[in-house]
Protein backbone atom coordinates (compact mmCIF):
# COMPACT_ATOMS: atom_id res chain seq x y z
CA UNK A 1 0.00 0.00 0.00
CA UNK A 2 2.96 2.16 -0.50
CA UNK A 3 1.57 6.02 -1.29
CA UNK A 4 3.29 7.23 -4.36
CA UNK A 5 2.52 11.12 -2.86
CA UNK A 6 5.64 10.20 -0.75
CA UNK A 7 7.63 8.19 -2.63
CA UNK A 8 10.66 10.59 -3.87
CA UNK A 9 12.24 8.17 -6.59
CA UNK A 10 8.96 5.41 -7.47
CA UNK A 11 6.57 5.38 -10.51
CA UNK A 12 1.86 2.85 -6.02
CA UNK A 13 3.43 9.98 -10.18
CA UNK A 14 1.64 11.82 -12.24
CA UNK A 15 -0.13 15.15 -12.65
CA UNK A 16 -1.95 16.20 -15.13
CA UNK A 17 -5.91 16.77 -15.05
CA UNK A 18 -7.53 15.62 -17.87
CA UNK A 19 -11.32 14.37 -18.33
CA UNK A 20 -13.08 11.49 -17.95
CA UNK A 21 -14.96 11.36 -21.31
CA UNK A 22 -12.01 12.12 -23.67
CA UNK A 23 -9.15 14.61 -24.73
CA UNK A 24 -5.37 13.65 -25.31
CA UNK A 25 -3.75 11.81 -23.17
CA UNK A 26 -1.06 14.19 -21.01
CA UNK A 27 2.48 13.22 -20.42
CA UNK A 28 1.26 12.43 -16.87
CA UNK A 29 -1.15 9.28 -18.40
CA UNK A 30 -1.09 5.88 -19.68
CA UNK A 31 -3.58 5.00 -22.38
CA UNK A 32 -4.36 2.32 -24.88
CA UNK A 33 -4.72 3.92 -28.83
CA UNK A 34 -7.93 5.01 -29.42
CA UNK A 35 -10.33 2.81 -31.15
CA UNK A 36 -11.72 3.62 -34.54
CA UNK A 37 -15.64 3.12 -34.45
CA UNK A 38 -16.25 -0.75 -34.88
CA UNK A 39 -19.22 -2.07 -37.20
CA UNK A 40 -21.32 -4.87 -35.72
CA UNK A 41 -24.51 -6.81 -36.55
CA UNK A 42 -26.41 -4.15 -34.63
CA UNK A 43 -25.00 -1.12 -36.05
CA UNK A 44 -21.78 1.42 -35.02
CA UNK A 45 -20.50 0.68 -31.57
CA UNK A 46 -19.04 3.89 -30.37
CA UNK A 47 -15.84 4.07 -28.56
CA UNK A 48 -15.54 4.66 -25.48
CA UNK A 49 -12.83 6.31 -22.98
CA UNK A 50 -12.98 5.59 -19.36
CA UNK A 51 -9.90 6.78 -16.56
CA UNK A 52 -8.55 4.66 -13.90
CA UNK A 53 -6.61 6.54 -11.13
CA UNK A 54 -4.46 4.39 -9.71
CA UNK A 55 -2.87 5.10 -6.38
CA UNK A 56 -0.54 1.89 -5.66
CA UNK A 57 2.38 3.58 -6.96
CA UNK A 58 4.40 0.39 -7.35
CA UNK A 59 2.22 -1.47 -10.15
CA UNK A 60 1.71 1.60 -12.17
CA UNK A 61 3.62 0.14 -15.33
CA UNK A 62 1.62 -3.25 -14.98
CA UNK A 63 -1.64 -1.72 -14.69
CA UNK A 64 -0.68 0.40 -17.78
CA UNK A 65 -0.30 -2.91 -19.57
CA UNK A 66 -3.16 -4.37 -18.31
CA UNK A 67 -5.34 -1.35 -19.58
CA UNK A 68 -3.47 -2.23 -23.37
CA UNK A 69 -4.73 -6.25 -22.88
CA UNK A 70 -8.03 -5.12 -22.04
CA UNK A 71 -8.29 -2.87 -24.98
CA UNK A 72 -7.45 -5.54 -27.39
CA UNK A 73 -9.92 -8.04 -25.87
CA UNK A 74 -12.64 -4.76 -25.98
CA UNK A 75 -11.40 -2.87 -28.82
CA UNK A 76 -14.13 -0.15 -28.11
CA UNK A 77 -12.74 0.66 -24.63
CA UNK A 78 -9.95 3.39 -24.22
CA UNK A 79 -8.79 2.85 -20.86
CA UNK A 80 -5.97 5.89 -19.64
CA UNK A 81 -4.39 5.26 -16.79
CA UNK A 82 -3.87 8.18 -13.74
CA UNK A 83 -1.85 8.95 -10.85
CA UNK A 84 -1.23 11.43 -8.28
CA UNK A 85 1.28 14.13 -8.30
CA UNK A 86 4.27 14.37 -5.99
CA UNK A 87 3.37 15.04 -2.25
CA UNK A 88 -0.19 14.72 -3.38
CA UNK A 89 -2.47 12.42 -1.42
CA UNK A 90 -5.13 9.60 -3.48
CA UNK A 91 -8.02 11.41 -1.87
CA UNK A 92 -6.59 14.84 -2.32
CA UNK A 93 -6.20 14.12 -6.14
CA UNK A 94 -9.84 12.44 -6.33
CA UNK A 95 -11.04 15.86 -3.95
CA UNK A 96 -9.43 17.90 -6.89
CA UNK A 97 -10.95 15.78 -9.90
CA UNK A 98 -14.58 16.16 -8.78
CA UNK A 99 -14.34 19.93 -7.71
CA UNK A 100 -12.70 20.36 -11.12
CA UNK A 101 -15.81 18.39 -12.88
CA UNK A 102 -13.48 15.88 -14.30
CA UNK A 103 -13.61 12.83 -11.93
CA UNK A 104 -12.02 9.74 -13.14
CA UNK A 105 -14.23 6.48 -14.20
CA UNK A 106 -12.44 4.30 -11.71
CA UNK A 107 -10.93 5.27 -8.76
CA UNK A 108 -8.71 3.17 -6.20
CA UNK A 109 -8.01 4.52 -2.59
CA UNK A 110 -7.75 3.29 0.20
CA UNK A 111 -10.05 1.25 1.89
CA UNK A 112 -10.79 4.76 5.02
CA UNK A 113 -11.60 6.88 1.89
CA UNK A 114 -14.27 4.90 0.08
CA UNK A 115 -16.72 6.29 1.90
CA UNK A 116 -16.25 9.70 2.04
CA UNK A 117 -17.51 8.92 -1.74
CA UNK A 118 -20.29 6.95 -1.30
CA UNK A 119 -22.88 9.56 -2.76
CA UNK A 120 -20.83 9.87 -5.79
CA UNK A 121 -20.37 6.05 -6.37
CA UNK A 122 -22.32 3.41 -8.56
CA UNK A 123 -23.95 0.68 -6.59
CA UNK A 124 -22.35 -2.35 -7.74
CA UNK A 125 -24.12 -4.81 -5.49
CA UNK A 126 -25.66 -6.60 -8.75
CA UNK A 127 -22.06 -7.67 -9.49
CA UNK A 128 -21.06 -11.25 -10.73
CA UNK A 129 -17.80 -10.60 -8.75
CA UNK A 130 -20.04 -9.34 -5.26
CA UNK A 131 -20.40 -13.25 -5.07
CA UNK A 132 -17.07 -14.44 -5.47
CA UNK A 133 -16.03 -11.94 -2.50
CA UNK A 134 -13.94 -13.91 -0.10
CA UNK A 135 -15.12 -11.32 2.29
CA UNK A 136 -18.24 -9.22 2.25
CA UNK A 137 -17.09 -5.49 1.28
CA UNK A 138 -20.05 -3.02 2.24
CA UNK A 139 -20.83 0.54 3.22
CA UNK A 140 -23.99 0.52 4.47
CA UNK A 141 -25.83 -2.72 3.44
CA UNK A 142 -24.20 -1.92 -0.28
CA UNK A 143 -20.89 -3.13 -2.56
CA UNK A 144 -19.86 0.20 -3.13
CA UNK A 145 -15.96 -0.84 -3.91
CA UNK A 146 -13.94 -3.23 -5.93
CA UNK A 147 -11.71 -4.86 -3.14
CA UNK A 148 -8.10 -4.49 -5.51
CA UNK A 149 -5.55 -6.12 -2.90
CA UNK A 150 -5.32 -7.98 0.07
CA UNK A 151 -2.19 -6.72 1.46
CA UNK A 152 -0.06 -7.06 4.78
CA UNK A 153 2.68 -5.99 6.62
CA UNK A 154 5.49 -6.09 9.38
CA UNK A 155 9.24 -6.98 9.77
CA UNK A 156 10.11 -7.99 6.75
CA UNK A 157 13.61 -10.69 6.86
CA UNK A 158 16.04 -11.37 4.43
CA UNK A 159 15.96 -14.95 4.86
CA UNK A 160 19.29 -15.90 4.31
CA UNK A 161 20.90 -13.14 6.21
CA UNK A 162 18.59 -14.08 9.43
CA UNK A 163 19.58 -17.71 8.70
CA UNK A 164 23.10 -17.08 8.64
CA UNK A 165 22.98 -14.85 11.99
CA UNK A 166 21.02 -17.60 13.64
CA UNK A 167 23.31 -20.11 12.74
CA UNK A 168 20.19 -22.34 11.15
CA UNK A 169 16.93 -22.11 9.27
CA UNK A 170 15.26 -19.09 10.90
CA UNK A 171 11.41 -19.53 12.42
CA UNK A 172 9.70 -16.38 13.00
CA UNK A 173 7.30 -17.82 15.49
CA UNK A 174 10.36 -17.58 18.00
CA UNK A 175 10.24 -13.78 17.77
CA UNK A 176 7.15 -13.11 20.16
CA UNK A 177 8.26 -10.94 22.46
CA UNK A 178 10.24 -7.45 22.34
CA UNK A 179 12.78 -8.64 24.42
CA UNK A 180 12.96 -12.09 21.56
CA UNK A 181 13.41 -9.38 18.76
CA UNK A 182 16.33 -7.72 20.43
CA UNK A 183 17.85 -10.70 21.26
CA UNK A 184 17.49 -11.28 17.36
CA UNK A 185 18.77 -7.43 16.62
CA UNK A 186 22.05 -8.52 18.36
CA UNK A 187 22.80 -12.00 16.42
CA UNK A 188 22.19 -10.61 13.35
CA UNK A 189 24.77 -7.14 14.40
CA UNK A 190 26.91 -10.28 15.97
CA UNK A 191 26.98 -11.73 12.32
CA UNK A 192 28.56 -8.27 11.01
CA UNK A 193 25.20 -7.28 8.85
CA UNK A 194 23.40 -4.24 10.41
CA UNK A 195 20.31 -5.87 12.10
CA UNK A 196 17.78 -3.01 11.11
CA UNK A 197 16.85 -0.36 8.77
CA UNK A 198 13.81 2.27 9.60
CA UNK A 199 12.33 3.90 6.59
CA UNK A 200 11.38 7.68 7.58
CA UNK A 201 8.44 7.60 4.95
CA UNK A 202 5.41 9.16 7.10
CA UNK A 203 2.52 6.82 5.51
CA UNK A 204 4.49 3.74 6.87
CA UNK A 205 5.09 5.42 10.64
CA UNK A 206 1.64 6.26 10.44
CA UNK A 207 -1.00 4.49 8.39
CA UNK A 208 1.49 1.79 9.11
CA UNK A 209 2.83 1.26 12.44
CA UNK A 210 1.27 3.39 14.57
CA UNK A 211 -2.51 2.15 13.37
CA UNK A 212 -1.04 -1.59 14.82
CA UNK A 213 -1.96 0.25 18.16
CA UNK A 214 -5.74 0.23 17.17
CA UNK A 215 -5.64 -2.84 15.97
CA UNK A 216 -4.50 -4.79 19.24
CA UNK A 217 -6.88 -3.11 21.83
CA UNK A 218 -7.80 -5.76 24.03
CA UNK A 219 -11.47 -6.25 22.72
CA UNK A 220 -9.97 -5.81 18.56
CA UNK A 221 -12.46 -3.81 17.85
CA UNK A 222 -10.69 -0.72 15.74
CA UNK A 223 -14.22 0.72 15.05
CA UNK A 224 -15.18 1.28 18.44
CA UNK A 225 -11.48 2.15 19.92
CA UNK A 226 -11.26 5.06 17.47
CA UNK A 227 -14.96 6.30 18.50
CA UNK A 228 -13.94 6.35 22.17
CA UNK A 229 -11.00 8.62 20.80
CA UNK A 230 -12.74 10.92 18.90
CA UNK A 231 -15.29 11.01 21.93
CA UNK A 232 -11.95 11.75 24.09
CA UNK A 233 -12.95 8.96 26.11
CA UNK A 234 -9.34 7.16 25.81
CA UNK A 235 -6.38 8.75 27.61
CA UNK A 236 -3.34 7.26 25.27
CA UNK A 237 -0.79 8.28 27.82
CA UNK A 238 -2.31 5.13 29.43
CA UNK A 239 -2.76 2.71 26.70
CA UNK A 240 -0.97 -0.32 27.39
CA UNK A 241 -0.81 -1.52 23.28
CA UNK A 242 0.74 2.27 22.75
CA UNK A 243 3.27 1.50 25.82
CA UNK A 244 4.31 -2.15 24.36
CA UNK A 245 4.56 -0.45 20.82
CA UNK A 246 6.81 1.88 21.32
CA UNK A 247 8.66 -0.28 23.35
CA UNK A 248 9.49 -1.97 20.46
CA UNK A 249 9.96 1.22 18.34
CA UNK A 250 12.91 2.46 20.93
CA UNK A 251 14.46 -0.91 20.43
CA UNK A 252 14.16 -1.19 16.73
CA UNK A 253 15.77 2.86 17.13
CA UNK A 254 18.39 1.59 18.78
CA UNK A 255 19.85 -0.98 16.19
CA UNK A 256 18.31 0.94 13.31
CA UNK A 257 21.45 1.26 10.43
CA UNK A 258 20.04 5.18 9.64
CA UNK A 259 20.10 6.15 13.38
CA UNK A 260 22.28 9.02 12.61
CA UNK A 261 20.00 10.90 10.11
CA UNK A 262 16.90 8.82 10.09
CA UNK A 263 14.90 11.28 8.03
CA UNK A 264 17.17 11.04 5.52
CA UNK A 265 16.19 6.92 4.79
CA UNK A 266 13.91 6.66 2.15
CA UNK A 267 12.00 3.81 1.33
CA UNK A 268 14.06 2.68 -1.75
CA UNK A 269 16.62 2.79 0.29
CA UNK A 270 15.45 0.73 3.42
CA UNK A 271 14.24 -2.01 0.32
CA UNK A 272 17.76 -1.50 -1.59
CA UNK A 273 19.86 -2.55 1.67
CA UNK A 274 17.46 -5.78 3.21
CA UNK A 275 17.59 -6.46 -0.46
CA UNK A 276 21.54 -6.34 -0.48
CA UNK A 277 21.97 -8.23 2.92
CA UNK A 278 23.38 -4.88 4.19
CA UNK A 279 20.66 -5.31 6.85
CA UNK A 280 18.48 -7.59 7.74
CA UNK A 281 15.21 -6.38 8.00
CA UNK A 282 12.93 -3.49 7.47
CA UNK A 283 9.31 -2.52 9.02
CA UNK A 284 7.30 -2.78 5.55
CA UNK A 285 4.06 -4.16 3.51
CA UNK A 286 3.94 -7.11 0.68
CA UNK A 287 4.27 -4.57 -1.88
CA UNK A 288 7.95 -3.99 -1.43
CA UNK A 289 8.54 -7.39 -3.15
CA UNK A 290 9.02 -5.72 -6.30
CA UNK A 291 11.30 -3.36 -5.57
CA UNK A 292 13.71 -6.04 -3.45
CA UNK A 293 13.53 -7.68 -6.79
CA UNK A 294 14.09 -5.07 -8.93
CA UNK A 295 17.81 -4.75 -6.90
CA UNK A 296 18.30 -8.70 -6.44
CA UNK A 297 16.03 -11.03 -8.00
CA UNK A 298 15.86 -14.11 -6.66
CA UNK A 299 15.85 -13.28 -3.06
CA UNK A 300 13.60 -15.42 -0.46
CA UNK A 301 11.60 -12.81 2.58
CA UNK A 302 9.06 -13.46 5.36
CA UNK A 303 7.44 -11.53 7.92
CA UNK A 304 7.95 -11.06 11.40
CA UNK A 305 5.39 -9.90 13.21
CA UNK A 306 5.47 -6.72 15.30
CA UNK A 307 5.37 -7.35 18.99
CA UNK A 308 3.71 -5.12 21.99
CA UNK A 309 4.41 -7.03 24.95
CA UNK A 310 6.96 -8.91 26.46
CA UNK A 311 3.98 -11.17 26.96
CA UNK A 312 4.26 -14.10 24.49
CA UNK A 313 0.73 -15.30 24.60
CA UNK A 314 -0.43 -11.76 23.25
CA UNK A 315 -2.04 -12.57 20.17
CA UNK A 316 -0.79 -9.78 18.37
CA UNK A 317 2.64 -10.71 18.87
CA UNK A 318 2.38 -14.04 16.65
CA UNK A 319 0.08 -11.79 14.03
CA UNK A 320 0.47 -9.26 10.76
CA UNK A 321 -2.23 -6.95 10.13
CA UNK A 322 -3.83 -8.42 7.11
CA UNK A 323 -7.20 -6.48 4.69
CA UNK A 324 -8.23 -5.74 1.70
CA UNK A 325 -6.72 -2.33 1.53
CA UNK A 326 -6.59 -0.78 -2.21
CA UNK A 327 -10.45 -0.38 -3.34
CA UNK A 328 -11.59 0.90 -6.36
CA UNK A 329 -15.13 2.45 -6.98
CA UNK A 330 -16.80 3.84 -9.97
CA UNK A 331 -18.24 7.28 -10.08
CA UNK A 332 -21.68 8.08 -11.37
CA UNK A 333 -22.09 12.13 -11.34
CA UNK A 334 -20.09 12.79 -14.24
CA UNK A 335 -19.39 9.69 -16.11
CA UNK A 336 -21.91 8.38 -18.61
CA UNK A 337 -23.90 5.20 -18.10
CA UNK A 338 -21.64 3.77 -20.99
CA UNK A 339 -18.74 4.84 -19.61
CA UNK A 340 -19.94 2.84 -16.41
CA UNK A 341 -20.72 0.22 -18.06
CA UNK A 342 -17.23 0.39 -19.34
CA UNK A 343 -15.73 0.13 -16.58
CA UNK A 344 -17.82 -2.69 -14.52
CA UNK A 345 -16.74 -4.71 -17.36
CA UNK A 346 -13.16 -3.48 -16.89
CA UNK A 347 -13.49 -5.13 -13.08
CA UNK A 348 -15.08 -7.94 -14.62
CA UNK A 349 -12.09 -8.86 -17.19
CA UNK A 350 -9.59 -8.64 -13.88
CA UNK A 351 -11.67 -11.57 -11.76
CA UNK A 352 -12.79 -13.53 -14.66
CA UNK A 353 -10.40 -13.35 -17.14
CA UNK A 354 -7.57 -15.53 -17.84
CA UNK A 355 -4.91 -12.40 -18.55
CA UNK A 356 -7.08 -10.34 -16.06
CA UNK A 357 -6.20 -12.66 -13.28
CA UNK A 358 -2.60 -13.06 -14.55
CA UNK A 359 -2.39 -9.43 -14.33
CA UNK A 360 -3.67 -9.24 -10.62
CA UNK A 361 -1.53 -11.91 -9.19
CA UNK A 362 1.34 -13.01 -11.53
CA UNK A 363 2.27 -9.15 -12.75
CA UNK A 364 0.87 -7.18 -9.94
CA UNK A 365 2.01 -9.38 -6.58
CA UNK A 366 -1.73 -8.95 -5.29
CA UNK A 367 -2.97 -11.28 -3.07
CA UNK A 368 -6.92 -11.47 -4.72
CA UNK A 369 -9.88 -10.78 -2.56
CA UNK A 370 -11.69 -13.18 -4.33
CA UNK A 371 -12.80 -16.85 -4.15
CA UNK A 372 -12.64 -17.78 -7.85
CA UNK A 373 -8.97 -16.92 -8.36
CA UNK A 374 -6.87 -19.83 -7.56
CA UNK A 375 -3.86 -18.78 -8.94
CA UNK A 376 -1.27 -19.12 -6.36
CA UNK A 377 0.87 -16.06 -5.39
CA UNK A 378 4.64 -17.05 -6.25
CA UNK A 379 6.62 -14.25 -4.35
CA UNK A 380 7.81 -15.59 -0.76
CA UNK A 381 5.81 -12.51 1.14
CA UNK A 382 2.64 -12.54 -0.60
CA UNK A 383 2.90 -16.43 0.19
CA UNK A 384 3.79 -15.88 3.84
CA UNK A 385 0.83 -13.47 4.33
CA UNK A 386 -1.32 -16.08 2.96
CA UNK A 387 0.05 -18.61 5.76
CA UNK A 388 -0.54 -16.30 8.80
CA UNK A 389 -4.04 -15.09 7.52
CA UNK A 390 -4.97 -19.19 7.29
CA UNK A 391 -3.36 -19.99 10.36
CA UNK A 392 -5.97 -17.18 12.33
CA UNK A 393 -2.36 -14.89 12.66
CA UNK A 394 -3.75 -11.64 11.59
CA UNK A 395 -4.93 -8.16 13.44
CA UNK A 396 -6.75 -5.63 11.45
CA UNK A 397 -4.83 -3.33 8.64
CA UNK A 398 -6.41 -1.02 11.10
CA UNK A 399 -5.15 1.96 8.04
CA UNK A 400 -8.46 0.88 6.19
CA UNK A 401 -10.22 2.29 9.12
CA UNK A 402 -8.64 5.97 9.45
CA UNK A 403 -8.94 9.40 7.62
CA UNK A 404 -7.24 10.34 4.53
CA UNK A 405 -4.93 12.93 6.65
CA UNK A 406 -4.01 10.72 8.91
CA UNK A 407 -0.76 9.30 7.71
CA UNK A 408 0.52 12.92 6.91
CA UNK A 409 -0.56 14.51 10.27
CA UNK A 410 0.32 11.56 12.86
CA UNK A 411 2.70 9.84 10.56
CA UNK A 412 5.04 13.41 11.22
CA UNK A 413 4.27 13.04 15.10
CA UNK A 414 6.06 9.76 14.88
CA UNK A 415 8.77 11.07 12.17
CA UNK A 416 9.70 13.35 15.29
CA UNK A 417 9.49 10.83 17.53
CA UNK A 418 12.14 8.56 15.47
CA UNK A 419 14.51 11.62 15.53
CA UNK A 420 14.33 12.46 19.07
CA UNK A 421 12.26 15.79 18.81
CA UNK A 422 9.01 13.91 20.64
CA UNK A 423 9.12 11.61 23.86
CA UNK A 424 6.21 9.58 24.18
CA UNK A 425 3.69 11.79 26.30
CA UNK A 426 4.00 14.56 22.94
CA UNK A 427 3.30 11.36 20.81
CA UNK A 428 0.43 10.54 23.40
CA UNK A 429 -1.18 14.04 23.26
CA UNK A 430 -0.57 14.59 19.42
CA UNK A 431 -2.60 11.54 18.64
CA UNK A 432 -5.09 12.10 21.17
CA UNK A 433 -5.52 15.53 19.88
CA UNK A 434 -5.88 14.21 16.38
CA UNK A 435 -8.58 11.84 17.23
CA UNK A 436 -10.66 14.63 18.90
CA UNK A 437 -11.01 16.94 16.03
CA UNK A 438 -12.38 14.72 13.50
CA UNK A 439 -15.86 14.25 12.96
Amino acid sequence: MKKIALVTSMTLTLAMMITACGGNTSSSGTATTAPAAKETATGTVKPVKITFMNSKAEIQQQIGEAAKEFTKANPNITVEVLTTADGQSPVERTSLLYASGTPATLTMLDAGDIPKFKDKSADLSGEKWVNDLAQPNQIDGKTMAFPFAVEGYGLIYNKAVVDKAVGGSFNPATINTTSALEDLFKKIEASGTAALTIGSMDWSLGNHFLAIDYATQPDGDVNKFLDSLKAGNVKMADNAALKGLMDTFDVMKKYNKGKNDPLSVSYDQTSAAVAKGEAAITFNGNWMIGDLNKVKAGGEYGFIPVPISNNASDKANSAIAVGATKQVFIDKTVNTPEQQDAAKKFLNWIVYDQAGQDFLVNKANVIPAFKNITLEPKDSLSKAIKTYNNAGKSIPFAGNYVPGDHWKVLGASMQKYLVGKADRAALAAEIQDYWKKVK
